[in-house]
C-alpha cells in the first residue's frame, strides 16, 4: 500500500478521475438549475420550434429559401453563409500573410518597410473598428450601378453589387445599367471577407516571418551553393522547413479567424450568428439557440484543427 501512495503513476490518475468527476458534478448541478429555472417560466427545454415557419426574409443565400420556410431552413442558410466566408477568408488571408512576411524579409528596403506598415496598422487596430471602415467608407461609398466603376479584367464596383470575372462567364453592363454575369458579391460580404482576410493576415505573416528566420543558416548557405536563386531557394529549400513550425500557429488563426465572422452581424451580412439572433428574437428560445450555436461553432472549430494537426503530421520530420 505504501508502494502505491509513492507510484507517480497512482496519482497521475488519481487526479485525473477526481478531476472528471468534479466536471460531471458541475455539469450536472448547471443542467439541474437550468431546468429549474426553465420551469419556473413555464417552459421546458425542446428543439420542435425548429420545424416551425421562419417568417422572415435573408438577404443573402446560397440555397432555396424564403419566409415560409423553416427555422432549421433559415440557420442552414446562416451555415452555408458563414461556411463560405470562412473558406475564402482562410484562402486569401494564407495568400496575402504569405506574401506579405515574405516582403518582411525581402532584399528591397521599400518593400519591407511596406510590408512592416501593413502588419502594424492592421494588426494594431480592432477588427470591428476595420470592418466599418470597409463597409462604411469604402463599399458603401462607390457609385451606384448607372455609374459603376470598371476596372480591367472586367471587374466592376459599385454601391450594390461587386462583380468579379469567372473563367466560363465575364460580367456584363446591360442598357439599363444592371450588372448580370460574373460572381457578384454583395457590399456586406466583400465587406466581411477583405476586411477578415487582410487583419488575420497581417498576424500570419508574423508567423511566416517567424518561421522563416527559424530555419538554420546552414540551410540558407547550402541553398546558395546550388546556385538557387531567391525565389527557388525561398521555395524548395527554405519554406518546406519553416512550415513545421509555422503550421500550429497558422491553425489558431484560422480559428479565430472562423470565429470572428460571427462579427458579420454588425455590417448586416446573414451568418448563422445572424439567423440565430432572428430565430432567438421571434421564437424566445434562447438556450436551445445558444446549444445550436455553441455546437456549430465547436464543431467547425474541431475539423479545422483535425485537417490542420494531420498536415502538421505529414509535414514534420520522422525520426529513424
Amino acid at each position: 500500500m505504501k508502494r502505491l501512495w509513492r507510484d507517480r503513476r497512482f496519482w497521475f490518475i488519481a487526479i485525473q478521475a477526481v478531476a472528471v468527476v468534479l466536471i460531471a458534478i458541475l455539469g450536472l448541478t448547471l443542467w439541474q438549475n437550468l431546468q429549474r429555472n426553465l420551469q419556473q417560466q413555464g417552459m421546458t427545454l425542446g428543439f420542435n420550434f425548429l420545424e416551425s415557419q421562419a417568417a422572415f426574409d435573408i438577404g443573402e443565400t446560397l440555397i432555396p429559401y424564403d419566409r415560409s420556410s423553416t427555422y432549421a431552413r433559415a440557420l442552414l442558410v446562416g451555415l452555408l453563409n458563414s461556411l463560405r466566408v470562412m473558406a475564402v477568408g482562410i484562402i486569401l488571408a494564407t495568400v496575402v500573410g504569405v506574401t506579405v512576411g515574405v516582403g518582411r524579409l525581402w532584399d528591397n528596403w521599400l518593400l519591407r518597410k511596406l510590408s512592416l506598415l501593413y502588419v502594424e496598422i492592421l494588426r494594431n487596430t480592432p477588427l470591428l473598428l476595420q470592418l466599418f471602415f470597409w463597409y462604411s467608407a469604402v463599399f458603401l461609398s462607390l457609385p451606384g450601378l448607372q455609374d459603376a466603376i470598371k476596372l480591367p479584367g472586367r471587374i466592376y464596383l459599385s454601391q450594390q453589387v461587386v462583380a468579379l470575372p469567372l473563367p466560363w462567364t465575364l460580367p456584363e453592363v446591360l442598357e439599363n445599367g444592371q450588372i448580370v454575369g460574373g460572381l457578384q458579391l454583395s457590399p456586406e460580404l466583400s465587406a466581411l471577407v477583405l476586411g477578415l482576410s487582410l487583419y488575420t493576415a497581417a498576424f500570419i505573416a508574423e508567423i511566416v516571418r517567424a518561421g522563416i528566420q527559424s530555419v538554420p543558416k546552414g540551410q540558407w548557405e547550402a541553398a546558395k551553393s546550388l546556385g538557387l536563386n531567391p525565389s527557388l531557394m525561398l521555395r524548395l529549400v527554405i519554406f518546406p522547413q519553416a512550415l513545421r513550425t509555422m503550421i500550429p500557429s497558422l491553425t489558431s488563426q484560422y480559428l479565430n479567424l472562423a470565429k470572428n465572422t460571427s462579427l458579420a452581424i454588425a455590417i448586416g451580412y446573414p451568418d448563422i450568428y445572424f439567423v440565430a439572433s432572428t430565430t432567438f428574437n421571434q421564437t424566445g428560445r434562447a438556450v436551445e439557440v445558444m446549444i445550436l450555436l455553441m455546437v456549430t461553432y465547436l464543431t467547425i472549430s474541431l475539423v479545422i484543427s483535425l485537417v490542420l494537426n494531420f498536415y502538421n503530421k505529414k509535414v514534420q520530420l520522422k525520426e529513424r
